[in-house]
């Protein structure tokens, strides 16, 4: 079994009462307790931004704040965004991108519509990279249009965004599609980051240690190594992902 530490987790709902994560602080402080105990030493609190949750940063900024005087500083944190590309949210991050990045990098999370996908999504993504901003299309392998269509993520790859697959779906807990879509992905050089999103103490935790390990039994140590430290440390510093194929095949 692959351990390692200083595991970063960039996509992780942390924050209590913004959003349907943690409803209360002491969820918050147990969530923050089991990272640390799974090798997570930073997270970024992805709070969302939709039609549901308003994201406000200068509010979720006091929030992170507080949380990090309850945990002492293990693991770190980090402010980012669970963007959900609408047309609204797009005109919002090329209005104000460092409002929306991760820890106000080039990163953008971006969460995809479970019930279509724009036609101009290609235009979205180009409009998103003429502001410097890049793409990572959140848990494609959950999304139920893109099973049916995988092709389409490694087209965007092509185009330069990067693919974080929630660690337990290389575990199967989000069921056989999205676990077959993560193995395929991952074998096409089409996964970049690992990261939990995760909402809760109970079902959906912070841990990373079991996907990351069924990502080394299909692409070995190194890659893994990679999706849970490496790249995520450059998402977090606003360098180029040290891992990043071309990827392969169909």
């Amino acid at each position: 079994m692959l351990r390692l530490s200083n595991v970063i987790d960039i996509h992780c709902h942390i924050l209590p009462e913004v959003d349907d994560g943690p409803k209360s602080w002491d969820v918050s402080r147990e969530m923050c307790r089991l990272a640390a105990a799974d090798g997570i030493t930073h997270i970024v609190a992805t709070p969302h931004a939709n039609d549901r949750y308003h994201y406000d940063r200068e509010s979720l900024v006091r929030t992170l704040v507080r949380l990090r005087e309850l945990v002492g500083g293990s693991p770190k944190l980090s402010l980012g965004c669970d963007f959900h590309l609408s047309y609204d949210n797009l005109q919002a991050v090329l209005a104000h991108p460092a409002r929306y990045t991760i820890q106000g990098s080039n990163y953008l999370l971006v969460e995809l519509s479970n019930y279509s996908v724009p036609a101009q999504i290609t235009d979205c993504f180009l409009k998103l990279g003429d502001k410097g901003i890049t793409p990572l299309i959140t848990h494609p392998e959950r999304n139920p249009i893109l099973q049916r269509t995988p092709q389409r993520v490694l087209e965007w790859v092509g185009q330069g965004c990067g693919i974080q697959v929630t660690a337990w779906a290389l575990t199967g807990d989000w069921g056989e599609k999205a676990q077959s879509m993560a193995k395929w992905l991952l074998e096409r050089g089409a996964v970049h980051v690992l990261a939990s999103d995760a909402h809760d103490a109970n079902h959906r935790i912070p841990n990373l240690s079991e996907g990351r390990n069924a990502a080394a039994e299909i692409c070995g140590r190194e890659i893994a190594q990679a999706l849970v430290q490496d790249n995520p440390r450059a998402v977090i510093n606003g360098e180029p992902l040290p891992y990043f194929p071309k990827p392969v095949g169909k």
